[in-house]
């Protein structure tokens, strides 16, 4: 995997090394990958993700933030983690299914040296999103910042393919647990906290295969802009960050291997983005003074195919 010079790095770790955003990360085509089932994980990935273990400097804009990441073995979740953890922040992460994915998370978040917890957990379940928001507040003696990125997705060429259970699924995990989890955290959370949902360009743009999930992604937009309105109420904020094509297990997990090869290509960068490269949206949503004025916001990464 290309590693990048100094370019993810904070500015206050040193000068500033400029770096070709087309080419400092791998581009396609990618190689065939190794079959796996969701959850999966990125040891079977080629390349490998860059989750910002080597590249992520915190600046402590976030010390102290009792925050809760979904979906934060892998993907997006790990690196928002990793990046939370070191912006000085105390990090819970629910994931699906116990992993060395996980495991892995977990040491690199106590490796910044603050709280890291870990809860296994199927957030398609209420009662299963009620415990955990009830669990991580007490093993962090409070809930500042909740990020609902856990998500599930699989192709179906045809819309006859699409089977009810299947969609069932994806709208309970995509769109009911955040709705659970972001209800449940309204009772807990005080004035000044916030909650960030990983939506997707798949709700502007929806690719026809992809159609239970990007259902769920234009849902979970609606759902973040009218639940801004309600906990403004309660001095809470509400916002979203919408990627676009991003390297994570989702992607070997979930697709036809003609277009793994081919992902991210049609970006303005010519390449997928790295977890990593989606993680600084989640910090600035998350502090209570870069984001002081942001509420029902949707901050897109997309690689230059926004349509907003």
């Amino acid at each position: 995997m290309t590693q990048p010079n100094d370019a993810m790095t904070s500015p206050d770790s040193g000068p500033i090394h400029l770096n070709d955003p087309r080419s400092v990360y791998d581009r396609p085509p990618f190689k065939e990958q190794k079959p796996f089932e969701l959850p999966g994980s990125e040891e079977d990935m080629t390349p490998r993700p860059d989750f910002g273990e080597s590249t992520y400097t915190g600046r402590g804009r976030l010390t102290g933030l009792r925050t809760l990441v979904t979906g934060g073995d892998s993907g997006i979740g790990r690196a928002v983690a990793l990046a939370y953890a070191r912006e000085g922040a105390h990090v819970s992460i629910a994931y699906l299914s116990e992993s060395g994915d996980a495991q892995r998370s977990l040491e690199a978040i106590r490796a910044a040296g603050v709280q890291g917890h870990g809860f296994e957990t199927d957030l398609s379940v209420e009662g299963n999103c009620i415990q955990l928001i009830r669990d991580a507040t007490q093993a962090m003696g409070g809930l500042d910042v909740l990020v609902n990125n856990a998500a599930y997705q699989e192709t179906r060429d045809a819309l006859t393919e699409v089977e009810t259970d299947l969609f069932d699924r994806i709208m309970k995990t995509n769109v009911y647990g955040p709705f659970w989890l972001t209800r449940e955290a309204m009772k807990v959370m005080q004035a000044g906290a916030s909650v960030i949902n990983t939506v997707s360009i798949q709700a502007y743009t929806p690719s026809p295969s992809l159609l239970p999930y990007a259902t769920t992604k234009s849902a979970l937009t609606g759902m973040t802009k009218a639940a801004a309105g309600l906990a403004i109420e309660r001095g809470i904020r509400v916002n979203a960050v919408a990627p676009g094509p991003v390297w994570t297990p989702f992607i070997p997990g979930s697709m036809e291997q003609d277009t793994i090869e081919t992902f991210g290509s049609s970006t303005a960068f010519g390449r997928p983005a790295q977890p990593i490269e989606m993680a600084p949206a989640f910090v600035m949503l998350a502090s209570p003074y870069e984001a002081s004025y942001m509420t029902g916001e949707v901050v897109s990464a997309t690689g230059g195919k926004s349509p907003l």
